[in-house]
């Protein structure tokens, strides 16, 4: 029921984070004070006060003005009081549809104090106060994020900062260790590093009671809501170190840029291409050696299995490294023991051989033992290169990425991912304006959206792929000045051990057998054959010896 002819007036108040920082004239109390002063002296009752303090005006997604229109349904109003159109809002549709559309539909009289917009009388320069509102809301966008832009092409952290640090008291934009958190960060990377699984570690620290970052920062840290604050996990989970574990904030680096808004009026986030993210090293104190991050990212995954514990269980060092040269799939262990040996008919086998399989492969198999003397000849014929034989390794491996079209093939490639993601996000922002103006409906738009998201997340991937791929002539010298820093650690290898593998390795492909004269298999027992196995190693990738052997001779070695 309605009010008859008695002045209700619900006064809305709003005050974005960025408004507030800018100084007192749209204060909250500013606002309070103006509207207490007109209903006072036009003799009209102010029923209540709605405040949305800290939410912007880009959308009407805000707790207080939504409870201002569930109240105002019911009746409990007929008068809604602003201390301007900006407080309504900075959107110039939706603040039109609510001053101009909504509230006259509805029975209810809107009018602002400072620019004299009033629903009972007409309007002839709302159009273009609507219009200002708007720009001045996408040119402070606009200034936010060349704020943003300029603080993070300087190394400075304009984010929240992660789990194991804190902002310096002394300096806003400047990482420093947490003391309270940055140890159990130190544990996450040393135990991965030792080969336990990241769901292992998370329950570990469930079990000694550590606080999870979250939590951690609703309790001591961060002011929270209480609705995000109840979002708050007491427990770990495995992705929660995951995520931690792939941080390359916890070397010293500063990583940002890596997500950004569809639009202004949007919250919806898209990902943002590899080479645009904002990335500056040795910022801040790192928390952890290069060497540990780096054996870490190799244990990832690659959790050590309680059969491993067992005693008749063959423990192959090769899990998650050897690779079917024909299909892709891994390689593993198979083998039967006769007359007691076992390392003798000990073989890895690849995966996709079934015959249930669809499309399954003809089969990779060599002999475990042939395979792990393979690798140590070839690790210690690199491990025995003098420094100037290194040097010309890497200069070789710069001037063939400079001889040969390999490379521009891949800058076409990755070009092309990263003009298709531009377009995505292009077709996304185009898509959600359709749905916002009636153009496109809901269910329609979500379909649309998650297809383009699945296309995005393929051509990031392969823009990351091709990234790691496509480094610059000093990036290449530089990954084989790493590799041979740490090849300096050993002189000659023995006995290949997990440990040295995960060091040196990255991955190893095993070709199909090849056997002379046209054979398809052996004939007997020793039938000679010839079986192709690539070693990518950590830095540098593949190396052909043979032409390392041309290039010895060439430099008079």
């Amino acid at each position: 029921m309605r009010t008859g002819n008695l002045k209700l007036v619900f006064a809305y108040l709003r005050l974005s984070n960025e408004e507030a920082r800018s100084g007192e004239s749209s204060s909250i109390a500013n606002q309070r004070q103006m509207i207490q002063d007109y209903c006072h002296r036009h003799n009209i009752t102010l029923v209540r006060e709605f405040v949305d303090d800290g939410y912007s005006g880009g959308n009407f997604d805000r707790p207080a003005f939504q409870n201002m229109l569930r109240q105002l349904h019911d009746g409990k109003a007929n008068m809604v009081i602003t201390k301007d159109l900006s407080r309504l809002g900075r959107d110039m549709r939706e603040s039109s549809y609510y001053a101009e559309q909504f509230f006259p539909e509805h029975g209810i009289r809107y009018l602002t104090i400072a620019d004299n917009f009033d629903t009972a009388h007409e309007n002839v320069m709302a159009p273009f106060q609507f219009a200002m509102n708007e720009v001045y809301l996408r040119d402070g966008s606009r200034k936010v994020k060349d704020v943003l832009r300029s603080k993070r092409e300087n190394g400075q952290y304009c984010a929240c900062p992660p789990y194991g640090y804190r902002k310096d008291p002394a300096d806003k934009n400047r990482l420093t260790p947490d003391k309270q958190t940055a140890p159990i960060v130190q544990r996450i990377f040393e135990r991965a590093a030792a080969g336990d699984s990241s769901r292992k570690i998370a329950l570990d620290l469930n079990a000694d009671g550590v606080i999870p970052p979250l939590k951690y920062r609703v309790l001591f840290r961060d002011d929270f809501s209480p609705e995000g604050a109840a979002r708050a996990s007491d427990l770990w989970n495995y992705t929660t170190v995951k995520r931690i574990l792939k941080n390359p904030v916890y070397l010293g680096h500063t990583m940002l840029g890596k997500s950004r808004k569809v639009s202004v009026k949007s919250k919806k986030k898209v990902a943002v291409p590899q080479s645009e993210w904002a990335v500056t090293r040795d910022t801040h104190p790192p928390l952890i050696a290069s060497l540990l991050y780096e054996q870490a990212q190799r244990n990832l995954g690659r959790g050590r299995r309680t059969a491993f514990t067992q005693d008749t269980v063959r423990k192959s060092i090769f899990s998650g490294i050897v690779f079917c040269a024909r299909c892709g799939h891994s390689l593993c262990s198979c083998g039967t023991v006769y007359k007691g040996e076992r390392e003798k008919y000990w073989y890895l086998s690849c995966t996709h051989q079934r015959g249930d399989i669809a499309n399954r492969c003809d089969g990779v198999r060599i002999k475990y033992a042939d395979l792990i003397e393979v690798v140590r000849q070839d690790l210690n014929t690199l491990l025995a290169l003098t420094d100037a034989q290194a040097e010309a390794l890497a200069r070789a491996a710069v001037k063939k990425e400079h001889d040969t079209g390999e490379r521009a093939a891949r800058q076409a490639r990755l070009q092309q991912a990263q003009a298709r993601l531009l377009t995505i996000d292009k077709i996304v922002t185009k898509l959600y304006t359709d749905n916002a103006e009636g153009r496109l409906d809901d269910d329609r738009l979500t379909r649309m959206v998650e297809a383009l998201e699945q296309e995005s997340a393929s051509h990031q991937a392969v823009i990351a792929e091709l990234s790691q791929a496509l480094p610059e002539q000093e990036d290449t010298e530089e990954r084989y000045q790493r590799f041979f820093l740490l090849a300096k650690q050993c002189s000659h290898i023995d006995t290949l051990d997990r440990e040295t593998l995960l060091t040196f390795i990255d991955r190893i492909e095993v070709g199909p057998k090849q056997f002379e004269n046209g054979l398809s298999k052996a004939t007997h027992r020793n039938t000679p054959y010839r079986q192709d196995i690539h070693i990518f190693y950590r830095f540098i990738g593949e190396i052909n010896m043979e032409n390392e052997l041309e290039l010895e001779q060439s430099c008079n070695f």
